[in-house]
């Protein structure tokens, strides 16, 4: 979708991910190739920083 409204967004804060916005939670998804659940699931579980997020999402998947 190349025009789809979250293309060209930019999240206010790029360090933190916040879940609460369906805007910047469709962004995360699609910067780190999750899905909404897992990617709520990962927040609740480590926290809103994105290093935290990246490094679960990387050892969730090399546990699969």
């Amino acid at each position: 979708m190349p025009n789809a409204p979250h293309q060209s967004f930019q999240p206010l804060d790029p360090g933190r991910v916040n879940t609460m916005d369906p805007v910047e939670l469709r962004y995360w998804c699609d910067q780190l190739h999750c899905g909404e659940d897992e990617l709520k699931d990962i927040v609740d579980r480590v926290g809103e920083h994105v290093a935290a997020v990246r490094q679960a999402l990387e050892e969730r998947r090399g546990q699969r």
